[in-house]
C-alpha cells in the first residue's frame, strides 16, 4: 500500500515543510533537506507554495448587494414614485377637467371632494357618477397641453 502526500490550499504550509507530488514509502522519513532517508527511493521535490490571501468580503458579497439594490428600485421605488405622481395628479384636479377613468369612461369633473370625485359622463341626460380618486387614470386636459 502506498501513501500519497496531499496538499491542502486552505492552510499555508509552515516554512521548512517539504511538499512533494511523489509517492512515499510506508516507512520513509522526510528530512528538511528534501531527500528521503534510506527507507524511501524517490527524492522529494521541493516546490514553492504560495499562500493565498482570503478574498475581500465586500467583493464576495458584491453580486448579492447588487441584486438587493436592483430589487429595491424595481419592487419598492418605482411603484411608490407612480403613486406619488398619481396623488399629485388627483390633487391638481379642478372643475371642467376632462378625465379618463380606469374603466375607460371619459368624463368631465364637476366636483372634487376629499374621498370622492363627482364626474359627468353624459351631457344630454346630465348623468353624473361618483368615483374614488384612485379610479381616475389620466387627466386628458393636461395631455393635450403637453402634446
Amino acid at each position: 500500500m502506498t501513501m500519497y502526500w496531499i496538499i491542502a490550499e486552505a492552510a499555508p504550509a509552515p516554512e521548512g515543510t517539504i511538499v512533494s507530488s511523489e509517492t512515499a514509502a510506508p516507512a520513509a522519513d522526510v528530512t528538511a533537506t528534501g531527500t528521503q532517508t534510506p527507507g524511501g527511493t524517490a527524492e522529494a521535490v521541493k516546490t514553492d507554495v504560495k499562500t493565498k490571501e482570503p478574498a475581500n468580503p465586500l467583493l464576495q458579497f458584491a453580486p448579492l448587494l447588487l441584486v438587493f439594490v436592483l430589487m429595491y428600485f424595481m419592487l419598492f421605488r418605482a411603484p411608490k414614485k407612480r403613486q406619488q405622481e398619481h396623488q399629485k395628479m388627483v390633487a391638481g384636479l379642478k372643475r371642467n377637467d376632462r378625465v379618463r377613468t380606469i374603466g375607460g369612461v371619459l368624463a368631465t369633473v364637476l366636483d372634487v371632494r376629499d374621498e370622492e370625485i363627482v364626474i359627468k359622463i353624459d351631457e344630454s341626460n346630465n348623468t353624473k357618477m361618483r368615483v374614488i380618486p384612485s379610479a381616475i387614470a389620466a387627466v386628458l386636459s393636461e395631455e393635450k397641453k403637453n402634446q
